[in-house]
């Protein structure tokens, strides 16, 4: 059976695992691990920064993602982002994330946010097909960035 919980921070090290493993997959990008470790403990220690959340099967942790939060004027309310998705190849297409989104939305309505949002690579046809399946849409905004 499938767990959906807070990640502690004895879970850092896979998350980590899991974030440079995206990274690769996606971007073909090997990240600092310094920095990336770094990183990923500052959600533990600063809750401003977000908080994962992880999957489990039998103990054994097979995804993780970041919510992280933007005020909102228009609402008077935070609005969610999932960041960092990754679940293991192994375990892909067996509704995990849905399982992940309906737990975090659930526990959102609670919080009284106003909506949650992600953002997704142009080219990964299957993760956008997964989020529109879920009743998200792709709706009028287009994301600009600077990034150092």
């Amino acid at each position: 059976m499938i767990n959906i919980r807070r990640a502690k921070t004895s879970d850092a090290a896979t998350i980590i695992d899991f974030q440079q493993r995206m990274a690769w997959e996606t971007e073909r990008l090997t990240l600092d691990p310094d920095k990336l470790r770094a990183g990923v403990h500052a959600v533990f220690t600063n809750l401003n920064c977000g908080q994962y959340w992880v999957a489990e099967d039998d103990a054994l942790v097979i995804a993780s993602l970041l919510i992280t939060y933007e005020w909102s004027d228009w609402r008077n309310s935070n609005v969610g982002w999932f960041q960092s998705v990754y679940v293991l190849p192994a375990f892909r297409r067996q509704g995990i994330f849905r399982a992940m989104y309906l737990r975090i939305k659930a526990e959102a309505e609670k919080q009284g946010v106003a909506g949650l949002r992600l953002y997704v690579e142009t080219t990964n046809y299957t993760a956008q097909q997964t989020y529109e399946a879920m009743g998200m849409e792709s709706k009028h905004y287009k994301m600009f960035e600077w990034l150092k």
